[in-house]
C-alpha cells in the first residue's frame, strides 16, 4: 500500500502561528461560522470577495431584518434542517425581485463581483444559490454530509466572478467545514512576510493545515479553520 505523504509543517510558519494564538486569548469560533441557515452562508460568501468585513456583516444583518430570520445558530450546534431556512425558500422570496431591486431594497449593497463588467453580487449570490437548489443542498446539514461536491463546485464556479473558486471554499468553510483556509490577500500578506517568498492558494492550505496539526499539542483542538480566522484578524489591524 502506497504511503500518503503528510504536508511537513515550515518550523517558521509554526513559530510565527504559535504567536499569532499566544496572542490571540481564548480561542474561539468566530460568529460567521456559526450562521442558521445555508443560504446565509451564500450571501457571506459571495459578498465578502474584496471588501471590508464590516459590509457584509450590514448585508447579512438587513437580510434577516427584512424576513425575520435568526442571524446564529446556538453556539457550537447545527440547527435542524426543519429550523432552518432552505435554499428554495431563499429563492422564494427574492423571484419576484431582479437583481437591481435585490441589491437596493434587500441587501442594501450594489458592489459588484468586479470593476470591469462584473454582475451585481445580489445577481452572483441567486445565481450560486440555483446551483445548490439544482444540486438538492439545501441545509447546512447537505453540505456537512456530502461526500462528493466536485459537481457542485464545478457548476458554482461558472456563476460569474466565482471562477477563482475562493468564494466556494469560503461557503465550505462558513458551511461547517473546519479543515479549509480561505487564502485571501491577508492569509497571502502573512505567509508572504513569514516565508519570505510568495505563496500559491494549494501551498497556503497544506502548510496552514499542517501548522495546525503541529500547534494542536500546545493549543488542544485547534483547526486550520480558526487559525486562518486568527491571522486574518492580526493581519486587518496591521
Amino acid at each position: 500500500m502506497r504511503r500518503v505523504r503528510t504536508p511537513f509543517a515550515e518550523p517558521a510558519l509554526v513559530a510565527a502561528c504559535r504567536s499569532v494564538l499566544a496572542s490571540s486569548g481564548p480561542i474561539e469560533v468566530a460568529d460567521e461560522y456559526g450562521y442558521a441557515s445555508l443560504p446565509l452562508c451564500v450571501i457571506d460568501s459571495v459578498f465578502s470577495i474584496g471588501v471590508r468585513y464590516e459590509g457584509v456583516r450590514n448585508v447579512i444583518d438587513r437580510y434577516c431584518r427584512r424576513f425575520g430570520l435568526p442571524k446564529q445558530a446556538p453556539k457550537g450546534t447545527v440547527p435542524l434542517r426543519d429550523q432552518q431556512e432552505s435554499i428554495t425558500t431563499f429563492l422564494v422570496r427574492v423571484v419576484s425581485m431582479d437583481a437591481d431591486g435585490l441589491a437596493t431594497e434587500v441587501f442594501g449593497n450594489r458592489q459588484r463581483t468586479s470593476a470591469r463588467n462584473g454582475v451585481l453580487k445580489a445577481d452572483a449570490v441567486v445565481q450560486f444559490a440555483g446551483v445548490l437548489a439544482r444540486r438538492r443542498i439545501e441545509h447546512l446539514q447537505d453540505v456537512l454530509e456530502a461526500h462528493d461536491l466536485a459537481a457542485v463546485e464545478r457548476d458554482v464556479r461558472r456563476v460569474p466572478g466565482q471562477s477563482s473558486g475562493l468564494s466556494w471554499r469560503y461557503f465550505l468553510m462558513l458551511a461547517g467545514r473546519e479543515d479549509l483556509v480561505k487564502p485571501d490577500r491577508m492569509i497571502f500578506r502573512f505567509l508572504e512576510r513569514v516565508l519570505g517568498r510568495p505563496v500559491g492558494a494549494g501551498e497556503a492550505q497544506a502548510m496552514l493545515a499542517a501548522a495546525a496539526r503541529e500547534l494542536d499539542r500546545d493549543f488542544p483542538g485547534i483547526r486550520p479553520r480558526t487559525l486562518d480566522n486568527l491571522i486574518w484578524r492580526q493581519e486587518r489591524q496591521r
